[in-house]
């Protein structure tokens, strides 16, 4: 048996090898249609108009859903990376003095004394019934 790793999706093959060409190729189509269709529209290109003109907005909603898939992925990306920097850096400094790891404050100790001695003085031993 193979031991569980943390993640479902290992992120080799889906978090870092993006390609672009989608992007780039739904981009060149749309701007391409865009300009067909202006370019029709006025030389009085009626067929050629209607084609483009209709071809146009799936076109344009591929374009804008990769381009947010991207930036999406882009930011994704960063922010895991910044993450994964200040986790390595925490972990190589070791624990501080004054933070978890250290020790319990001065005044914790102080009140878990007085917490004790109030809970012993308010219980009687008796369970309820």
């Amino acid at each position: 048996m193979r031991p569980r790793s943390r993640r479902s999706v290992s992120p080799a093959p889906y978090g870092l090898s993006v390609s672009h060409r989608p992007l780039a190729l739904v981009s060149g189509l749309t701007l391409g249609d865009y300009l067909l269709w202006n370019w029709s529209l006025n030389g009085n290109h009626d067929v050629l108009a209607v084609v483009a003109g209709l071809t146009l907005p799936p076109l344009a909603i591929a374009f804008v859903w990769l381009l947010a898939l991207t930036a999406g992925r882009l930011i994704a990306r960063s922010t895991h990376r910044s993450s994964a920097r200040g986790r390595a850096a925490r972990a190589s400094a070791g624990p501080r003095p004054g933070h978890a790891g250290a020790g319990p404050a001065p005044d914790a100790a102080h009140n878990g004394a007085d917490a004790a001695t109030v809970s012993s003085d308010a219980s009687s031993g008796k369970l309820a019934a």
